[in-house]
């Protein structure tokens, strides 16, 4: 990346697939992670220790690693808090967009699918956007949260893993160009265009 701008992983978080009461339903999830404290192992299918609860639309090797700009937070706050939901804030500790990575200095508008991030023990490709499902809605705590993320573009992305090796929150990466054909933020409103009818 040819600006000066500090990249910086601020957070590694992992979860298991467990039931939460979702529409009046019992439903599996692992959206809500945990931060990790230490190295972790990353795998070619992602983290050590961390769950999908529907494999059908997150993990795999496409969708091994989830990142999410740390920069959002403060909107997700903000839209909680407009939906009546302030005082509970706490809720919103990194992880908490589920996402394996928060990133510093990195936002979605920065990056192209086959970007490659390099940390010090391993490698990721940008592979694609996430896309809200009605698990995203229960997890933030209101009702249109996913047509918050589909308006904003503020999604996040999947990494694949490249180099296996280790990661650890509060160290720097450096960003390197793929072939730069089609953004994340183009990527992600095209899948999204539905939500926004």
């Amino acid at each position: 990346m040819s600006s000066t701008k500090v990249l910086q992983l601020l957070g590694v978080q992992v979860g298991q697939a467990r039931k939460a009461l979702i529409g009046g339903r019992a439903v599996l999830t692992a959206i809500r992670k945990t931060a990790v404290q230490g190295a972790v192992t990353v795998k070619p299918l992602g983290l050590e220790g961390d769950e999908q609860a529907d494999l059908s639309v997150h993990g795999g090797l496409e969708k091994a690693i989830y990142a999410y700009p740390s920069e959002h937070y403060a909107f997700w706050r903000a839209q909680r808090a407009q939906a009546g939901l302030d005082g509970i804030d706490d809720q919103l500790a990194f992880g908490a967009m589920g996402e394996n990575l928060t990133l510093s200095g990195l936002l979605e508008s920065d990056v192209w699918v086959g970007d490659v991030l390099e940390f010090a023990h391993c490698t990721l490709r940008v592979d694609q956007p996430r896309e809200p499902c009605f698990k995203f809605n229960a997890a933030m705590g209101y009702k249109t949260a996913v047509k918050d993320m589909a308006q904003s573009g503020f999604c996040g992305f999947y990494l694949s893993v490249d180099t296996p090796g280790q990661l650890q929150a509060g160290e720097p990466f450096v960003l390197h160009p793929g072939p730069r054909r089609i953004g994340i933020p183009e990527r992600f409103n095209a899948k999204m265009f539905k939500h926004l009818r």
